[in-house]
């Protein structure tokens, strides 16, 4: 199966607890097209307690067998990079991956334990992502299946509706 890898480096942003009691938020924001020389968890900024963050690289993988849903995200309102995060403390939080499969990254927001978010597929990550479904997408023709239909007067073998005593596990003798 042809597949093309795309490195691709995540910012997040971490914003203050809106309650003493409260802890701080951290969302993705934006992946970039390429790494930075940075260090991964490096705080990039700081502003009036918002601070901005370098969690690091991740593989992008493309399979020629979800062309049809890279599509499907290339053709929306807004195309996306699906981002899953584990953790709130950037200098530890771990990008569990990243996808361009809009059914993937639904997936990954059924688990609890992750903070899925949705965002701005680059231009450049575009293009990449639509020179790889020209190469490899293959239209698959919906095919509807035809049920047979029943014959109610033929004769078919069934299980009886009612076990004999013999059928029964409780009269068969174990063997020692």
């Amino acid at each position: 199966m042809p597949q093309e890898t795309l490195r691709i480096s995540v910012l997040a942003i971490r914003r203050p607890p809106v309650t003493r009691w409260g802890s701080g938020e951290l969302r993705p924001i934006a992946v970039l097209p390429q790494e930075p020389d940075a260090a991964a968890h490096t705080l990039l900024r700081s502003e009036d307690g918002v601070e901005t963050w370098y969690l690091g690289g991740r593989d992008l993988v493309l399979y020629s067998g979800d062309t049809s849903h890279h599509r499907d995200n290339l053709h929306a309102q807004h195309p996306s990079i699906w981002v899953a995060l584990r953790g709130q403390d950037p200098k530890s939080a771990e990008i569990v991956n990243v996808t361009a499969d809009p059914y993937e990254g639904e997936g990954y927001a059924s688990d609890l334990d992750l903070l899925v978010e949705a965002v701005p597929m680059p231009e450049v990550i575009r293009a990449r992502v639509a020179d790889f479904i020209d190469a490899h997408h293959v239209e698959m023709p919906f095919k509807k299946r035809k049920r047979l239909p029943a014959d109610p007067n033929a004769m078919t073998a069934r299980a009886p509706r009612i076990l004999q005593t013999e059928d029964k596990w409780v009269n068969t003798p174990r063997k020692r």
